[in-house]
């Protein structure tokens, strides 16, 4: 017997007998610590079983990290929330303050005037004066008097609802909607987004970029996230230039396409929410890209349906220096979005409230401010649109 293959025999039934512990324990990938390498190869053979296993640990994973909430853009989210909130309390206090100086001197005023009128009204005939007109609140109706007034819930009496909400949240803990979250960055990173400016035109008019790779020195990879295509993949790939693998085709035919950009047009990326699969790279927590023949695998293991992929068309890509120089001149907002956001045509769920035809202006109206106001002024056109 091939003495490399006793070597390995042991190795193998431990690992057989302590499955279950060495899949839910052992890290995916184990750092080489200086030991030899095995005398065969034949003990570091794949098997389909093995790759199986292998994405249901990575699943496993994806479905932890959203359990525990392990989204540390959540938690920069919820500062960012707060900023705001403080903001506008501060910005209320400042107000209040000056309409309280403002009361105390026409209070004064009021004083003065009253005493003096009441000085020069003594000659006055009291009976020419006109006897005030009847309020038809005069008297009590339903058992409420005209002093009556809804029961407020607010503890402080010289604040309206809307002070008392903004000074709870200051008060408690930010929350945020885990689904539809947005709020603008001042730099880039892989997983943010390039939102058009409501000015650009061309193929990138009001189109929505995730950043894939970002670095000053070697330049930037993005795809356009909001433009599907009229057609799933099958009719995509057929009708159109690509070197699509036949069984990715088959397998996927129900997927949706979109327009990623104009770089390597015959090229396809996916875009899931799965798992960080062999072959695949995580961007931002829940957003993944690539990894397709594991996850054509999953499909045919019916542990992911087709059109929770999204397959993409191209790509955008910028040299080192020029997205910094553009986003300088203002051609593109840079957000910070939830994952359901970014996974809006690669099976994200949807809600009440979400703009399901326009994610361009979904996420300007999740930024606020300034951006809600340019959503509502230029959106309409919608995500799927002909392209020029």
């Amino acid at each position: 017997m091939d003495t490399s293959m006793t070597k390995c025999i042991p190795l193998l039934l431990f690992l057989a007998a302590n499955e279950h512990h060495a899949l839910a324990f052992s890290p995916r990938h184990v750092p080489d610590s200086g030991s030899r390498p095995m005398p065969s190869t034949r003990c570091r053979r794949t098997s389909p079983l093995d790759m199986a296993k292998d994405n249901d640990r990575a699943r496993l994973e994806k479905t932890w990290e959203d359990a525990m909430g392990e989204d540390w853009r959540e938690f920069r989210a919820r500062l960012v929330q707060q900023e705001h909130v403080e903001g506008e309390i501060d910005a209320m206090e400042k107000g209040r303050s000056k309409k309280d100086g403002e009361k105390i001197g026409n209070f004064i005023t009021g004083a003065i005037s009253s005493i003096f009128s009441k000085k020069d009204g003594k000659d006055n005939n009291n009976d020419s004066a006109e006897a005030p007109a009847k309020d038809i609140f005069d008297g009590e109706v339903g058992g409420a008097s005209k002093y009556s007034k809804i029961p407020s819930t607010c503890s402080d009496p010289f604040m309206d609802e809307v002070e008392c909400q903004l000074f709870e949240e200051r008060e408690g803990t930010v929350q945020i909607d885990r689904h539809r979250w947005a709020h603008p960055l001042s730099h880039i990173e892989p997983g943010s987004l390039l939102v058009a400016n409501e000015k650009l035109g061309g193929v990138f008019h009001q189109t929505v970029v995730l950043i894939i790779d970002h670095n000053e020195s070697t330049g930037s990879t993005g795809m356009v996230i909001n433009r599907p295509f009229p057609g799933d993949l099958i009719k995509i790939a057929s009708e159109t230039e690509s070197n699509i693998d036949l069984s990715l085709k088959m397998t996927f035919s129900k997927a949706p396409v979109a327009y990623g950009g104009p770089v390597m047009q015959d090229q396809f990326s996916t875009l899931h929410g799965f798992g960080e699969v062999m072959g695949s790279k995580k961007i931002c927590p829940g957003v993944f890209v690539g990894g397709s023949s594991q996850l054509m695998n999953e499909v045919r293991r019916t542990n992911l349906r087709p059109t929770e992929v999204l397959f993409v068309k191209g790509h955008a890509a910028w040299v080192p220096g020029q997205l910094s120089r553009e986003i300088e001149k203002g051609v593109w907002y840079i957000a910070a979005a939830s994952s359901d956001l970014i996974l809006r045509y690669a099976g994200a769920p949807m809600k009440k409230g979400d703009n399901t035809s326009d994610l361009w202006a979904d996420i300007l109206l999740c930024m606020g401010d300034k951006f809600e106001s340019i959503a509502t002024t230029h959106a309409g056109r919608g995500d799927e649109r002909m392209l020029p």
